[in-house]
């Protein structure tokens, strides 16, 4: 599918995935700043992806890993630097939730910072969300 909105574009075409700006986008957060490229190759294999581009550049990214039936996790909602706080994170979130293969899902994720902007979508805080912590091996 693809989303237009003035000069930008929102695709979930992994093929135009730019893996080499998305690992840029996420290694300068802090969620995303210890994954290596291969990882970064691996998580769009089994995610439903959304490239933000400018034209031919991509500008962000987006991810929902979902079975399409009840659940979608969503991750690594990154646009940027120079681009952010122009509503384009909140537009990727847009795309994201009227997925066909995530609409109607419940959608959880994490966050440490981004609050507001998800609330907009109707997450709220839930202080039952476990996780395992990530190693190495």
């Amino acid at each position: 599918m693809e989303w237009r909105k003035d000069d930008y574009l929102v695709t979930d075409d992994t093929s135009k995935v730019q893996f080499d700006v998305v690992h840029r986008l996420l290694a300068a957060t802090y969620w995303g700043d210890r994954r290596p490229r291969e990882t970064v190759e691996r998580m769009v294999a089994g995610s439903i992806c959304f490239s933000l581009y400018d034209g031919p550049t991509q500008i962000g990214f987006g991810r929902a890993v979902t079975d399409s039936a009840t659940f979608t996790w969503v991750a690594d909602i990154v646009v940027g630097p120079e681009y952010r706080g122009t509503g384009l994170g909140q537009w990727i979130m847009e795309c994201l939730v009227t997925h066909p293969a995530v609409k109607g899902t419940q959608m959880v994720l994490q966050t440490r910072d981004a609050q507001g902007l998800y609330e907009k979508f109707g997450f709220s805080g839930n202080s039952a969300l476990m996780s395992t912590k990530v190693t190495d091996s």
